[in-house]
C-alpha cells in the first residue's frame, strides 16, 4: 500500500466517513429512481466542492489545494466503495487539461469555477462505440468545432466540454450549437451522444503534441481508482455475506472451495491496488505515466471483473436481484471496463509502448 502522510490520512478518513454516513448505496437508489438525466445529487456534489475535494490537484492560486494525484485518488476510492454518483472525475480531469493546455486566460476563466463546484467540465473524446483516440474526426476552423462524440460521461450536468478535435483539444461551453441525445446504459448513470455543430471554441495549445494521452491517462488511472473501491466493496460484502449465510445448517464460508475462492480474489485485489497506486504515484512524480497508467487502468479492468462476477454468484440467486446491491456493482464495472481502454486496447497500447 502507499505510505501516506498525515495529511492524506486525513483526507481519506474524512472521505471514507462521509460516504458511509452521507452517501451509502441507499442514496444512490434515491438518486436511481429520481430518474433525472444528470443522475447525481446536486447537494452531496456542493458538499464534496465545500470539502475541496472538486480542486485537489488544481494549483492554490486557481483556488484548489494541489494536493496531489494521490490524494485525489483516496477520495475518488471511497466515493466508489458506495457507488457515490457525483461529476467528480470527470471535472478533476477535464480541470488536468485545461492545467496542461490552457493559457493563463483560459485557467483564470475556468479553474476557480471548477474548483469551487460552481461550474462542471467533462471529457468529450470518442466517436464510436469503442475507444480509439486515434480515430477522431471531429473538425476545427475559425473558433468552431464540428463532430459527434459518442459517449460522453456526466454531459448532462457540463458546463464545459474538453473537446478532441483532429488538431487537439477545445473547450466548448455547453449552449451554443452544442446539442445531447441521452444514452441508457447498465449503470443508469449521466452518459449522452452530444454533438457540435458550429460551436464556439477555444483550443488548449499548450501540453506539447500528446496533450491527448496525458489527459486520457489521468481519465484512466482516476477511473481505476472508483474501480478499485468498488472492487474492495464487493470483497468485503461478498466476504460478511459468506459468514454470516448458512446452508446445509453449515456456515458459507466455512466450505472450503469458497474459501480458496475467496483466497484468489483477495490476491487479485491486492495486485489491483498495486496497480492503481503505482499510476497515482506516477502522476505526482511524472515518471512513466503512460506505462503505469495502462497497467493500472488494464488491472483494473481485470480484477473488478472478475471480483464483480464472483461476489453475484457467491451471492446466489438472491444476487440478481434488486433487493441487494451486489447487481448495482457489476452493471457499473462493465460500463467503467469499457471507458478509456477495454483490457484488449490497453494491452496492445502496452505492448506499442513497451516497443513490442
Amino acid at each position: 500500500m502507499a505510505i501516506l502522510n498525515e495529511e492524506q490520512e486525513m483526507l481519506r478518513d474524512m472521505a471514507r466517513d462521509w460516504a458511509s454516513k452521507e452517501s451509502p448505496v441507499t442514496e444512490w437508489r434515491k438518486v436511481r429512481a429520481g430518474g433525472q438525466p444528470e443522475a447525481f445529487s446536486r447537494d452531496a456534489y456542493s458538499a464534496m466542492a465545500d470539502m475541496g475535494w472538486t480542486g485537489v490537484i488544481i494549483p492554490e492560486e486557481h483556488g484548489g489545494s494541489d494536493f496531489g494525484w494521490l490524494s485525489a485518488g483516496l477520495v475518488i476510492e471511497e466515493l466508489g466503495k458506495t457507488l457515490t454518483a457525483s461529476p467528480l472525475i470527470a471535472n478533476t480531469v477535464a480541470a488536468s487539461a485545461i492545467i496542461l493546455g490552457g493559457n493563463e486566460e483560459q485557467k483564470a476563466a475556468w479553474l476557480p469555477k471548477l474548483a469551487s463546484g460552481e461550474a462542471i467540465a467533462t471529457l468529450a473524446i470518442d466517436e464510436s462505440a469503442r475507444h480509439n483516440p486515434a480515430a477522431i474526426e471531429t473538425s476545427a476552423a475559425g473558433g468552431k468545432v464540428s463532430g459527434t462524440k459518442a459517449f460522453v460521461h456526466e454531459a448532462h450536468s457540463a458546463d464545459l466540454f474538453v473537446v478532441a478535435a483532429r488538431d487537439g483539444l477545445y473547450l466548448v461551453e455547453s449552449g451554443q450549437g452544442v446539442s445531447l441525445s441521452s444514452r441508457k446504459l447498465a449503470d443508469l448513470r449521466s452518459h449522452a451522444e452530444v454533438s457540435f455543430d458550429n460551436a464556439p471554441a477555444q483550443k488548449l495549445e499548450g501540453g506539447g503534441d500528446d496533450l491527448l494521452e496525458q489527459v486520457l491517462d489521468r481519465a484512466r488511472i482516476l477511473t481505476a481508482c472508483e474501480m478499485l473501491g468498488m472492487a474492495q466493496a464487493v470483497f468485503d460484502t461478498t466476504l460478511d455475506y459468506l459468514k454470516q449465510r448458512v446452508q446445509f445448517n453449515q456456515v458459507l464460508a466455512t466450505f472450503q472451495s469458497l474459501q480458496h475462492r475467496m483466497a484468489d480474489l483477495f490476491g487479485d485485489l491486492a495486485q489491483m491496488r498495486s496497480a492503481v497506486e503505482g499510476g497515482l504515484q506516477a502522476l505526482d512524480s511524472g515518471f512513466g505515466v503512460a506505462r503505469a497508467a495502462t497497467i493500472a487502468k488494464a488491472e483494473a479492468n481485470r480484477v473488478l471483473h472478475a471480483i464483480s462476477r464472483e461476489g453475484l454468484q457467491l451471492h446466489g440467486g438472491i444476487g440478481m436481484t434488486d433487493e441487494y446491491d451486489i447487481g448495482f456493482y457489476l452493471k457499473r464495472a462493465r460500463v467503467l471496463e469499457a471507458s478509456w481502454g477495454s483490457t484488449p486496447w490497453l494491452r496492445g497500447r502496452f505492448a506499442g509502448i513497451s516497443g513490442y
